[in-house]
C-alpha cells in the first residue's frame, strides 16, 4: 500500500524549508529512495499522485467466464479450461475470485445405498 498524498506533500514541504533529504527519511520514517522519487516526480510532473493502477485480465475475462458457467452448469474445471484456452489453476482461482462454487453434489453416496 502507498503513502497517503498528504505525506508527501509533509514531505516536500519539509524539503522546501531547507531540510536535506536524509533529514526528511529519519523525521518521517521512510526510505531516503521514496523521498528521492517524490522529489523528482513532482519535478519532472508538478504532482505528487501516482495513476490507479491499471488491472486487466490475464487470462479471462471475468463476464465470459460467468456467461460460460451459466450456460454450462456441469462443466468440469478442466473443460472450462480447455474452452477458453487456458490451465484448470486459473479457472478455479477466477471462479473463487468470482466468488462461483463449483462444488457438486453425488445423487448418493455408498453409505447411504448400502445401509438403505
Amino acid at each position: 500500500m502507498g503513502y497517503s498524498i498528504g505525506l508527501r506533500k509533509k514531505v516536500i514541504e519539509y524539503l522546501a524549508r531547507g531540510h536535506t533529504m536524509r533529514q526528511a527519511r529519519d523525521a518521517f520514517g521512510i526510505g531516503l529512495d521514496t523521498v528521492n522519487r517524490w522529489k523528482q516526480k513532482l519535478a519532472r510532473t508538478g504532482d505528487l499522485a501516482y495513476p490507479p493502477a491499471r488491472r486487466s485480465f490475464k487470462k479471462l475475462d471475468p463476464e465470459k467466464l460467468k456467461a460460460y458457467v451459466e450456460e454450462h452448469p456441469d462443466a468440469y474445471l478442466s473443460e472450462i479450461a480447455s474452452a477458453f484456452g487456458c490451465c484448470v489453476s486459473s479457472v478455479h482461482k477466477a471462479l473463487v475470485r468470482l466468488k462461483v462454487t463449483r462444488k457438486k453434489k453425488r445423487k448418493g453416496s455408498k453409505s447411504r445405498i448400502q445401509s438403505g
